[in-house]
């Protein structure tokens, strides 16, 4: 059975689709589900006017209410949607160690580049500000996950990109052991993730940044290396 919120935001999704754009965005994302055609911004503005016409009592509604959006996607700004509406202000509250289980389960099943960046940066994050004692240690653990294990991958992308908006407050500890435990593998979606997350800090420490490159040189990839320094002199 279809949930009223489901199905509204299905309608909302199809009206507002543009099926030459679906086309494209398909292609571009190399995605098996197709796309309805919208827009991200207007996938946030969506999600925002459905979660606000169908409000969550608990927090158990809201995990129950994202999954099944999330697990019975037949678009894939269906699942942009269910992230989004996870991150709003009344409901990001519940994002915390007790929400692990639900993230988790995005990133392994969303496997690509644009369900883990959001996840890894916006939910994960919140959730290692909010409860470090619970997601501190599994961001350490998710930093050397075996890559024969189902969704190792994106679990050490997430470890690595976890904190690209803490700034000044990043866990240099967490930040450097994520880093190091794949700092030589092959696989061009964690080289990117390193070089994208030792640039974030050096906005507020490029010195650090440029000593950790110097002493890993010889381990870090050229893309690594080239991202990591990008802004800096």
């Amino acid at each position: 059975m279809t949930s009223p919120l489901r199905a509204d935001l299905i309608g909302r999704l199809t009206a507002a689709g543009d099926p030459d754009r679906a086309t494209g965005q398909q292609a571009y994302m190399k995605s098996t589900l197709p796309f309805h055609g919208v827009r991200v911004p207007e996938v946030r503005r969506i999600a925002k006017a459905v979660a606000s016409a169908h409000p969550f009592a608990d927090r158990e509604e809201c995990t129950r209410a994202v999954l099944d959006i999330w697990r019975r996607a037949t678009h894939r700004e269906q699942q942009y949607a269910a992230t989004e509406i996870a991150f709003l202000t009344p409901y990001r509250k519940w994002l915390d160690g007790r929400a692990l289980t639900m993230i988790e389960e995005m990133i392994v099943t969303g496997a690509w580049w644009d369900h883990v960046d959001a996840l890894a940066s916006r939910h994960m994050g919140t959730m290692l500000g909010r409860d470090p004692a619970r997601i501190r240690p599994a961001m350490w653990e998710w930093a050397t996950d075996d890559l024969t294990r189902d969704g190792a991958l994106w679990r050490r992308r997430t470890a690595i990109l976890c904190q690209l908006r803490f700034g000044d407050e990043t866990d240099l500890e967490l930040l450097f052991h994520a880093i190091e435990a794949s700092i030589d593998s092959e696989e061009f979606f964690l080289r990117k993730a390193i070089g994208w997350a030792l640039r974030e800090y050096a906005k507020v420490d490029a010195e650090t940044v440029l000593g950790f490159v110097a002493e890993h040189r010889d381990q870090m990839s050229a893309l690594s290396r080239r991202e990591a320094l990008k802004r800096v002199g």
